[in-house]
């Protein structure tokens, strides 16, 4: 094995069990109400009365549930099983169905709305929970949230998911993710976090067998979506002309939103499009996602500076660059390149992951308090006002990196 991926290995399993997820086990868990506290602030104020995100909650689960799967430590099992049991008893809508997008530090609900894309991460903890304990209600509980989306988000006319509904599953009139995206009613970033976790459901049904058995209508059900979200990212996201992904659709497909690329979520798909298709397992997929993958992480690369980050997203109708180096960003950069070298071939690729991580290393690591900063600006300052842990600050773009490079296997 090549010394650099050796030294990465040994380096990120580092920064994931003593940085990462020894920042959320000593800090973060709610030991008054339960679960996992919502907001710790980026000047490191604990805020235990803050509300409790869906998203937040489920990457909890799933980074706790892949480390324990991947590395057996009974404490990632201990935090995994608690947030599991906490976002079936809290987060879990009894009446309609579904998942809140949050709900108060008590417990309470406090956002109702349907968020897809926060449901597809509920999948992807609990599938992952499944995957690392065989545990067959969180299995059940995954499979309810799938069927969620697919009878309440999937539209059968146009095809592709929409992007949220009321409590109640009706029309709700502001669909944004948040306040930075664009009120459309399908989007990229959505369409990316439905495939993972379907990917991942996937797996876990395939992996699982005997130990949590399920329909072999399930299974079915589970491939044909995830069959028909590669072909809507090759045939309906993918921008031909640039081999950026767009971000922002009307219910026909019509693009919208002008002229916006995200070097961020164009890496990121670009690797989880691939693991959908080597997944799946089907050599003719593979064969059409394959030069996409290449295409895609090659259009991310306008978005490379010279230390080895990358930067967040850019409007090119209005020149303006978001240049800060976000956390999850980077993380992504390296799994991107990382997947290049890997299954390609493609040493520069490895060049460009192991700089990114460099830039990791010096700049956005939190040594003393532990866990990441959610950015540095291009000058190089380090961004407090956003939240070190949060509805949108979690254990899993970074954790997930780690991981990622911790179980490839670069010697095939």
């Amino acid at each position: 094995m090549n010394d650099d991926i050796k030294t990465l290995k040994a380096e990120v399993q580092d920064v994931l069990e003593n940085n990462i997820l020894d920042f959320w086990l000593s800090n973060m868990i709610d030991d008054e109400h339960g679960g996992f506290y919502g907001q710790m602030t980026g000047e490191g104020h604990l805020v235990k009365d803050a509300d409790k995100g869906g998203i937040l909650s489920a990457r909890i689960l799933w980074a706790f549930s892949a480390a324990y799967r991947v590395l057996g430590d009974p404490e990632y099992l201990m935090a995994a099983t608690l947030i599991k049991d906490y976002i079936i008893e809290y987060f879990y809508d009894n009446e309609f169905g579904g998942t809140y997008w949050s709900v108060d530090y008590l417990g309470h609900p406090k956002d109702t709305k349907k968020q897809f894309y926060a449901i597809g991460f509920m999948i992807y903890g609990l599938s992952e929970y499944a995957r690392a304990t065989g545990d067959q209600q969180a299995l059940d509980y995954a499979i309810k949230l799938f069927d969620c989306i697919e009878q309440h988000s999937l539209d059968k006319v146009n095809n592709g998911y929409i992007e949220a509904q009321t409590r109640q599953w009706n029309e709700i009139a502001d669909m944004r993710l948040s306040e930075l995206d664009a009120n459309f009613p399908k989007s990229q970033n959505t369409h990316l976090h439905i495939i993972e976790p379907y990917t991942n459901l996937y797996r876990c049904l395939k992996e699982c067998g005997e130990a949590c058995p399920v329909s072999s209508d399930v299974v079915e059900r589970v491939e044909k979506a995830l069959r028909n979200l590669i072909d809507i990212f090759t045939d309906k996201i993918l921008n031909p002309e640039t081999h950026h992904l767009d971000l922002f659709f009307a219910m026909d497909w019509t693009r919208e939103a002008g002229a916006l690329e995200s070097y961020g979520h164009d890496i990121e798909c670009s690797w989880l499009m691939h693991e959908a298709a080597l997944v799946l397992g089907d050599q003719a997929v593979l064969d059409k996602v394959e030069p996409i993958v290449k295409l895609v992480a090659k259009a991310s690369e306008k978005g490379l500076n010279a230390d080895g980050s990358m930067v967040h997203e850019a409007n090119l109708d209005t020149g303006y660059v978001d240049d800060d180096r976000h956390w999850w960003v980077q993380a992504e950069t390296v799994v991107g390149f990382i997947n290049l070298y890997q299954h390609f071939g493609d040493e520069s690729a490895l060049l460009k992951a192991l700089h990114c991580w460099q830039y990791i290393k010096d700049n956005l690591i939190d040594r003393e308090g532990g866990e990441w900063f959610w950015s540095r600006d291009a000058q190089g300052n380090i961004n407090r006002r956003d939240d070190k842990a949060g509805f949108w600050k979690c254990p899993y773009h970074n954790s997930r990196m780690c991981l990622e490079i911790m179980e490839r296997n670069f010697e095939q």
